[in-house]
């Protein structure tokens, strides 16, 4: 006969860490766990065959861990209904009317970028898109620090002078 209560206590902190590879949801897990442990009771006299109970308590966890992503899946898409549609067509409207906004936000912001004089440009380019420090800008661009933060500060202000031409 099969001591439970010693098989769950000796098995419980394993089967936790094993099924936190499959799920970050611990109330998910235990549920699971018990679910195991309760089909293992109900069918203890027809597992006579089992020659490695402990294998047989991680295969049946990861397959019940497995039922339950597919049944929450089935649920998600019976959920989906009219007015969830709605919602999501209102979703790609929205997406779209932003997507265009950035679309010409960043023609924008190329426009006024090209009309920066060709040092201007590169400063922005290494610090900003490349993302390097003033003291490595100095080094690639052979002036010296406080040179680089004026050409910065001066390239800045450039940049917001012709962001409001553009907005009048």
């Amino acid at each position: 006969m099969i001591d439970f209560k010693l098989l769950y206590n000796s098995n419980i902190d394993n089967l936790l860490a094993f099924g936190s590879r499959f799920t970050t949801d611990n109330e998910l897990l235990k549920d699971c766990i018990q679910d195991v442990f309760v089909k293992f009771y109900v069918k203890r006299h027809t597992l006579d065959s089992v020659k490695n109970l402990e294998n047989y308590l991680y295969i049946s966890l990861r397959n019940r861990i497995n039922d339950e992503f597919r049944r929450n899946a089935r649920l998600c898409d019976n959920e989906i209904n009219d007015s969830t549609m709605r919602i999501v067509a209102e979703t790609e409207e929205y997406n779209h009317e932003q997507m265009e906004r950035q679309m010409a936000l960043a023609t924008s912001v190329e426009q006024n970028f090209s009309k920066l004089s060709p040092r201007q440009r590169q400063i922005i380019q290494l610090y900003y898109v490349e993302h390097l420090k003033y003291g490595d800008i100095c080094r690639i661009m052979g002036i010296n620090y406080q040179s680089v933060r004026n050409l910065m500060h001066r390239s800045i202000l450039r940049l917001r002078q012709y962001a409001a031409q553009a907005g009048r």
